[in-house]
């Protein structure tokens, strides 16, 4: 027998098996799951698609969830109280029957024992002629007894002491099987007691006719002889329940109709108080699509009339206060507009005096020499505010066009990048320019989508903090998309909605370095929504923010999505599910736990950025998955956690906290 070296076993010390075995085992396990959860999710989709239509109509309609209400609750209360009245009609039945078959039975057992007590016995008979004469005494005592019920009883007659009734002289009459219609607790009590006693049992027939319901009632007497046997009374309860059949039928016509009759009663009823409101809705809906001459038609003196003259007086209040809104708009617009006109002349003489003040400030003594400079800075801030004030004036007047041509927008980039470049060196900011490989075409307004990259890339820069700006370009389907990121102080709780409004600043005591107006993003807002596209926001406290545009490759095409992810890949949820991810798979593939981390280090920008992902469509801008376009600049926001705002033309509003106004 050989004794050398054994093969080493998977429990020996030094051997590592979680990473052998234990990977193939968990996946196909880990396989398994997720078919079956695959293969559960596929059947509750076809379970569920063809209820959908119901439900829906369930969820929309009072009228029909009022009425079924209804017909239930009718019908619950139709059947309590069919219990109930069947119940009481089958213990009136059986109480009657019970106390006219007990009184036919006495009346039977006293008559039994009279004839007994009165019928001598035959002198000097042996046993055998005994017992026949006994025999033929119960014969005719069971056909006298009998013949008085005319079918509406049957009489038994058994002897006592022996379980053999056919051998000692069973009688009945109306071919009753005396074996199987006798219960053997009845007969049992009535061999032990004196008294009268009674049970409800099945009637079996020799003939071959059906068993029915009966109510059997015995006792024990002593025939001519002396010697005791067994009488009992047989009552069918037929009658009782061809009533009883009767009242059930009765009650479930009556129960059905007075449920039809309530569900349409209820249906009228609520029909009186839906018509109105239905009406009242599709009115509303109406008013909301500007068609504010519409009216409910009010008749009649009750609640719904007055509600429908409350209705039509609010409705003709809003239309008188729209009015006037609009009215006042359009004179703001036109003050705005014609103060902005009326300012260029005066300002074209002040610039023109300024300029001469500036050109000969070496003249002067260094505090009018400083006056003079701040006076071109201020002059210069001044004829870029008018400048954006006509803009806005124009967009709030539709008078904005587009001049669209297939244009690159790498070039529109590059010259955005260019003209920002002495800020960033000043800032001692990097600007990194990812995806312009490949040429980036759409059909857009050149000035315009400069003027928005240009807004963005100094935003970027200003408040970066010094840190690298990366601007993003990509093109997938019918979408083009540049994105611009930052890693300054992003965006904090509460400013989600307010990072378009006009003149809002996150910190007002916070210095615009470069003399903004505080128009920049709104008047971007507007020229991405005239072009039909999308202008979006992210960002997170201490993590940076990125806005994204995104523009159709043809005029007039809607958009379905954007080719950039409007949250970035090195957010800071991004990198908590990629460490997360990758720790459950250590710990799945590895046999021992990995070391635990510590704390989490700051946001650091990387010296190389990596080369430019695979353009996809992002699945968070397709619509109806939570990405949302602000149609309007909202003044006040709500607060909350840091996340997402995004503006645009053709999307809903995207709305999750954290954004920064500049």
């Amino acid at each position: 027998m050989s004794t050398g070296s054994t093969a080493p076993r998977p429990g020996d010390p030094g051997v590592r098996t979680g990473r052998t075995a234990g990977p193939g085992r968990g996946g196909s396990r880990f396989g398994r799951l997720l078919r079956s959860r695959a293969v559960l999710r596929l059947f509750a989709r076809w379970v569920r698609r063809p209820l959908l239509p119901a439900v829906r109509l369930w969820r929309r309609n009072i009228q029909l969830r009022i009425v079924a209400g209804t017909l239930l609750m009718s019908l619950g209360v139709v059947l309590l109280l069919g219990i109930v009245v069947i119940g009481q009609v089958r213990n009136g039945l059986l109480d009657a029957k019970e106390r006219a078959a007990q009184s036919q039975a006495a009346g039977g057992f006293s008559a039994a024992q009279d004839r007994a007590a009165t019928t001598p016995s035959a002198p000097g008979q042996q046993d055998g002629g005994r017992a026949g004469a006994s025999v033929n005494w119960r014969s005719t005592l069971v056909e006298q007894l009998a013949s008085g019920g005319q079918s509406a009883f049957n009489v038994v007659a058994l002897s006592l002491d022996t379980g053999d009734t056919a051998s000692r002289g069973a009688r009945a009459s109306g071919e009753v099987d005396p074996t199987t219609s006798i219960p053997a607790e009845l007969r049992h009590s009535v061999a032990q007691g004196t008294g009268t006693y009674q049970k409800f049992t099945r009637i079996h027939y020799t003939s071959g006719k059906a068993s029915e319901a009966g109510l059997v009632i015995g006792k024990r007497l002593n025939d001519a002889d002396g010697d005791q046997y067994e009488l009992y009374y047989l009552f069918p309860l037929t009658q009782e329940e061809d009533s009883l059949t009767l009242v059930k039928g009765t009650l479930a016509t009556a129960g059905l109709f007075v449920v039809v009759l309530l569900g349409a009663i209820a249906w009228l009823m609520v029909r009186q108080v839906v018509t109105p409101v239905r009406m009242a809705a599709g009115i509303a809906e109406r008013l909301s699509a500007g068609r504010l001459q519409e009216r409910m038609k009010v008749t009649g003196e009750d609640d719904i009339a007055r509600l429908g003259e409350a209705f039509n007086k609010m409705a003709s209040n809003l239309q008188l206060k729209i009015q006037q809104l609009e009215e006042l708009s359009r004179m703001q617009r036109r003050f705005v507009s014609d103060v902005s006109h009326e300012l260029r002349t005066p300002l074209t003489t002040v610039r023109m005096a300024a300029d001469v003040i500036h050109e000969a400030r070496v003249d002067f003594d260094p505090i009018t020499a400083r006056s003079a400079e701040l006076l071109g800075d201020q002059l210069d801030r001044f004829e870029s505010l008018l400048s954006d004030l006509l803009e806005i004036s124009r967009f709030d007047a539709g008078a904005a066009a587009l001049e669209a041509e297939p244009i690159d927008l790498r070039q529109v980039v590059r010259r955005v990048i260019g003209g920002a470049e002495p800020l960033a060196e000043r800032k001692g900011t990097r600007i990194v320019v990812l995806g312009d490989q490949q040429p980036v075409v759409a059909e857009a307004d050149a000035r315009r989508v400069e003027r928005v990259l240009r807004n963005l890339v100094v935003n970027a820069v200003e408040h970066g903090e010094g840190r690298d700006v990366v601007v993003k370009l990509a093109a997938a389907g019918g979408a083009v998309a540049v994105a611009v990121r930052d890693y300054g102080v992003g965006l904090k709780p509460g400013e989600a909605t307010r990072v378009f409004n006009r003149f809002w600043r996150a910190d007002p005591a916070r210095a615009r370095t470069t003399g903004g107006t505080g128009l920049g993003l709104s008047i971007a807002v507007e020229d991405a929504r005239l072009h039909g596209g999308w202008l979006q926001a992210w960002g997170e406290p201490g993590g940076g923010s990125q806005f994204r545009l995104t523009l159709p490759r043809t005029a007039d095409e809607p958009l379905r999505g954007s080719p950039i992810p409007l949250e970035p890949e090195d957010s800071r949820r991004n990198r908590e599910q990629a460490a997360a991810g990758r720790a459950q798979e250590s710990g799945r593939l590895a046999s021992v736990p990995t070391q635990p981390a510590g704390d989490r280090p700051a946001l650091a920008v990387p010296p190389r950025l990596p080369a430019p992902p695979r353009a996809t469509v992002d699945p968070t801008a397709l619509p109806g998955s939570g990405a949302r376009v602000v149609a309007r600049a909202v003044t006040d926001g709500d607060g909350g956690a840091a996340g997402t705002t995004t503006a645009g033309g053709n999307g809903p509003l995207e709305r999750e906290d954290g954004t920064r106004g500049r």
